[in-house]
């Protein structure tokens, strides 16, 4: 299960376009699937480091149902703000995007790990998930839980930026429709988070 959940999740963050995702189709195109795949490989391990500190955070804090419940608080706040910005942007008219300049030759590898550490976003991201999940029952903080939910958030996220290498360029409508419609996809999930923290919330100043 936490392996599945790892996946699910880490895909769930990264399949919207983005600028990770978008730059590894990008050097796919210019440069090769080799270098995109070697681009993606060093975006990953990032991927891996960010979500490891960000469960030993939870970690740290789930001991304490003060700061839990105000992350929840928070976190509810912030995926109702993401829901509705989502879903905001699904309905403005798509403009056309600019193009992802790649100037340099040198090793797409670091180039990734780079674009990768300026994204701070899965910290809080795997935060606030692993806190939410584990409220319901469905994450656990012990060690073997812990990697193999890490293994399937990198599993899952070198899939998604491995699909963007291998699809973005040879199947340019369903990348299109993925691109049109990942906002409402995501918008739709973030609100049945909404809904789950808000319950939980409930359920807790019930008590």
């Amino acid at each position: 299960m936490p392996l599945i959940l790892g996946f699910t999740i880490a895909a769930i963050g990264i399949l919207p376009p983005g600028l990770i995702n978008m730059t590894a189709a990008k050097v796919s195109v210019v440069d090769g699937r080799n270098q995109a795949i070697s681009f993606a490989i060093g975006a990953t391990i990032i991927v891996l480091l960010q979500s490891y500190i960000a469960i030993q955070f939870a970690k740290f804090i789930n001991s304490r149902q003060d700061i839990i419940i105000l992350l929840q608080e928070i976190g509810l706040f912030l995926f109702l703000a993401i829901t509705l910005f989502l879903f905001w942007t699904a309905r403005k008219p798509q403009k056309a995007k600019q193009e992802i300049k790649i100037h340099s030759k040198s090793s797409r590898f670091f180039l990734g790990m780079l674009l990768s550490s300026l994204n701070l976003f899965p910290i809080p991201f795997y935060v606030f998930v692993s806190v939410t999940l584990s409220t319901v029952g469905l994450f656990y903080f012990n060690s073997l839980f812990v990697y193999l939910f890490v293994s399937g958030v990198v599993i899952g996220s070198f899939t998604v930026f491995y699909l963007y290498i291998l699809y973005f360029k040879n199947h340019q409508k369903k990348s299109d429709y993925l691109i049109k419609n990942g906002n409402n996809i995501i918008g739709s999930i973030t609100g049945l988070i909404s809904l789950l923290t808000f319950f939980k919330l409930i359920n807790t100043f019930w008590k």
